[in-house]
């Protein structure tokens, strides 16, 4: 019998009295209070010794939301589990933005409820048990998970990787190619109960459209031209561990809805099959391309959007990062120096005024194979301005830079008043919701499309913002 005791928060008797029927004959304890004070009560003892809570967002005494966004000292020890209406699942994810670890749909599946849990309750074991568990910064204070660097924008992400990694919320990265998505999909992994699981990367950009599926949910033998075996599909091969979709803008349509209905139901249908499969697994996916834009042109479900976005992660291009410029190049300099038998000092300071100059379109991956370049090219001691012929030319234009944001409702807002504010008489004729849209949109703009960013600057909490959205998304579908 399992020693693992789970809290479960939930008014309707009826409720509360399955889950813990279902979770008690899969081998967990349950204590069941219908208000957050017993909940408070409950978490308080000395002695409590709870692995995991199950929370309704919809409570006498109080909202779950704001009940975990004042209590963040539970999420750091206990994962949480909420269970959620329909009508309330934007606030669901709401609560997995907050630190919750997952989020169900009512009515609960039995065979899910206990498979969630199973992955919660690993989850509290392994914060519990390691509490040094997180990205290893390196052989230097300049190094993070993979990453080089200690630019504001950069300690931002490593700050983001941290509070994400114990969770199972989808992660959305975004950022030019070659700012390092990848290399941040793994430092998540690495640093959760998942790392010592698969890490399956499949690119949707560079598989032909009629394989994609395959490679994703697998195939039976005999269920297409060429399919001369069975074979499992990333999903599968991922099972316990995190599934990173680079390029997701990539993918079509049809196949969005296949992959929504796998984040939805947790599990996988292979191509031939009849019957589906239970699979545990985290996703993290990434794009070079704006998706908001790509919601609003119609070439990504909006649904599918904000199923994957529940942690939105913006990853800086190269050109903002200051002095990690030089830091990241003297890191691979000597790196592929070592590889070719050579020796090469640090960059001198006029060669790394240069770099930081630079526009670097290709990010870090154009420094990577520049530096890799001059190993090969230069005999060393020293490198000099003969490396860098294109950095002549400084007024090339800036790329743009992909962000979450401005999101569908935020987007909305910004058609009231595209232009910059000068003065209360731009306020004259506009409802004080408009403005108050107007103003949420601009400092969202202002934070690169970051609404925790926005929600600091304007003095309010993220889940404020949260909720704002879904009340203008609501307005705005009914209009």
């Amino acid at each position: 019998m399992s020693s693992h005791k789970i809290l479960i928060i939930e008014d309707i008797a009826s409720l509360s009295i399955a889950y813990a029927g279902h979770l008690e004959t899969a081998g967990f304890h349950c204590v069941i209070v219908d208000n957050l004070a017993d909940a408070n009560i409950e978490l308080g003892r000395e002695d409590s010794g709870f692995s995991a809570v199950l929370l309704d967002l919809q409570l006498p005494d109080g909202n779950g939301l704001d009940w975990l966004e004042n209590n963040g000292a539970i999420l750091s020890e206990v994962s949480v589990i909420v269970a959620t209406a329909d009508g309330s699942i934007n606030r669901a994810i709401d609560a997995m933005r907050l630190g919750a670890y997952d989020f169900m749909v009512k009515p609960l599946s039995p065979t899910r409820l206990v498979t969630v849990m199973k992955g919660a309750v690993e989850v509290t074991k392994s914060v519990r048990t390691d509490e040094d568990k997180a990205p290893e910064t390196g052989s230097g204070a300049n190094d993070f998970a993979g990453f080089i660097g200690a630019s504001p924008p950069m300690q931002e992400v490593y700050r983001q990787i941290k509070n994400v990694a114990n969770s199972k919320a989808t992660v959305f990265i975004t950022g030019e190619s070659g700012t390092g998505k990848e290399v941040c999909a793994d430092a998540i992994h690495k640093a959760g109960p998942r790392a010592k699981k698969p890490f399956v990367a499949i690119n949707c950009g560079a598989i032909p459209e009629d394989l994609l599926e395959s490679e994703l949910f697998g195939h039976l033998k005999g269920s297409f031209t060429g399919a001369i075996t069975d074979r499992v599909g990333a999903v599968q091969a991922a099972h316990g561990g995190t599934l990173f979709l680079d390029e997701i803008c990539e993918m079509q349509l049809k196949l969005q809805v296949k992959l929504l209905r796998f984040l939805q139901t947790g599990t996988v249908q292979r191509v031939g099959a009849t019957q589906a499969e239970d699979v545990d697994v985290r996703i993290i996916c990434a794009t070079n391309r704006n998706p908001a834009r790509e919601v609003e042109q119609g070439r990504f479900r909006e649904d599918l959007y904000y199923r994957l976005a529940v942690v939105p992660i913006g990853l800086p291009p190269l050109r903002e990062r200051g002095s990690d410029i030089t830091l990241i190049a003297n890191s691979f300099l000597m790196r592929f120096a070592e590889e070719e038998g050579k020796k090469f000092l640090p960059l001198s300071a006029s060669l790394a005024e240069s770099f930081e100059r630079h526009n670097w379109p290709g990010n870090v991956r154009e420094l990577q194979n520049l530096m890799r370049r001059a190993a090969v090219m230069f005999p060393g001691p020293h490198l000099d301005s003969s490396l860098l012929p294109e950095f002549v030319d400084q007024t090339a234009p800036v790329p743009e830079r992909p962000s979450l944001a401005p999101e569908p409702a935020i987007a909305r807002a910004a058609s009231i008043d595209p232009e910059p504010f000068d003065g209360l008489s731009k306020l004259d004729g506009m409802t004080l919701d408009q403005i108050e849209q107007l103003v949420v949109e601009r400092a969202v703009r202002r934070c690169d499309g970051s609404l925790t960013k926005a929600a600091r600057q304007l003095g309010v909490s993220p889940s404020t913002l949260y909720r704002k959205r879904e009340k203008w998304d609501m307005a705005a579908s009914e209009a």
